[in-house]
């Protein structure tokens, strides 16, 4: 617990010296009633009044519980910037304490609305976090609020603050542009953009690329669960020119996936390229492509369907961001975990097993 409260430390109190709770303690006990199932501050504040004497046993609480309405206010007033930091320290800590290792393999980015997160009047326009998620460990690396829903602007920001040596980072066709490609190759990792008609000039090169090969190198996958059949094929060439006639940094391989899905009998087909800063064999490329759809659900289906992320009603000042950052943080410590349950189960028996609280933390120390 000791070792929470110093990531929090440097995080800048925006009360005046009035305040009476210490914002350290607050946070402790935000994050700790988020990975026992609270999911705003009313059930914040309720959680640590249930659990004062627990609590008491590691934080001083000179006076008391927050209310709902102090953490209401503290979460709205709190510098996310700040914030931000805090949490990338403490990812840093966590995975060193759990041998986690360095992000390594791909690392997805990708955009999740809180939908009730908006202003009055302003229900089409809710507010927008991106994320950057290590598919291997399944932990949130950074995100970062996308302003006026401006996801790519959000997103070049996350990859100022990675060290991406060692990783592919993946992204939808709104990412495939040259300022990506180039922060991405700064940051010392590889890319694998999916390229749709948004780059015109440069699919239909990537078509003609791959065109050009009678046999380009080619891979399959098939796998089922649930009802569910999905077929992948990757077809891979080298090209040579595109990146300095795009002005495209660092740009090496184009590859084309098709897919045919069958849910119940109803079959989907799909075709999309994807750009490829390395000659990536096709087997990689399929390996990459299904990897990163692992953010939807590793990552916002757990934010929706476990954390309700999608209900929460906080929707002033940095409130929104600031308690998305709290649970990626829980998110994170029970992801961590090595218990075979699930994260539903790990957040009620953590809200009912004290021990097992203390346990999930044990990779903090």
């Amino acid at each position: 617990m000791e070792v929470l409260a110093e990531i929090f430390t440097d995080v800048p109190d925006p009360r005046d010296e009035t305040a009476q709770h210490d914002l350290r303690e607050m946070l402790v006990i935000a994050l700790l009633a988020s990975l026992c199932g609270a999911e705003h501050c009313t059930e914040m504040a309720e959680f640590g009044r249930a659990k004062e004497p627990f609590l008491r046993e590691f934080l001083t609480l000179e006076h008391g519980i927050p209310s709902h309405d102090t953490f209401s206010r503290v979460f709205g007033l709190l510098e996310p910037e700040a914030f931000g930091a805090a949490f990338r320290r403490f990812t840093q800590a966590f995975t060193e304490a759990a041998a986690v290792g360095a992000a390594s393999g791909v690392v997805a980015i990708d955009g999740k609305s809180l939908k009730r997160a908006y202003q009055a009047g302003q229900a089409h326009m809710p507010r927008m976090m991106v994320t950057a998620w290590a598919a291997e460990t399944r932990l949130v690396l950074a995100q970062n609020e996308a302003p006026g829903g401006n996801e790519v602007e959000a997103a070049l920001a996350i990859l100022k603050l990675l060290s991406l040596k060692g990783c592919v980072v993946t992204a939808d066709a709104l990412h495939c542009h040259r300022k990506m490609a180039g922060a991405i190759r700064r940051s010392g990792g590889d890319y694998a953009l999916k390229l749709k008609a948004n780059q015109p000039a440069l699919l239909a090169d990537a078509e003609a690329a791959l065109a050009a090969v009678a046999r380009p190198e080619r891979a399959e996958s098939e796998h089922g669960a649930h009802g569910r059949v999905e077929w992948r094929q990757a077809e891979v060439v080298s090209v040579r020119g595109l990146a300095q006639k795009h002005r495209f940094p660092g740009l090496a391989a184009v590859a084309r996936i098709e897919t045919r899905r069958d849910v119940g009998g109803k079959v989907s087909y799909r075709r999309y390229y994807v750009v490829l800063s390395r000659r990536f064999t096709a087997a990689q490329v399929l390996a990459m492509v299904r990897e990163h759809w692992g953010i939807e659900n590793h990552l916002h289906w757990q934010l929706d369907v476990v954390f309700h992320e999608d209900l929460c009603r906080s929707r002033k000042d940095n409130a929104p961001r600031n308690l998305a950052v709290i649970r990626h943080i829980a998110l994170n410590i029970l992801q961590a975990h090595p218990k075979k349950m699930s994260i539903s189960l790990k957040r009620r028996r953590a809200g009912w097993n004290n021990a097992f609280l203390f346990e999930l933390l044990t990779h903090v120390r």
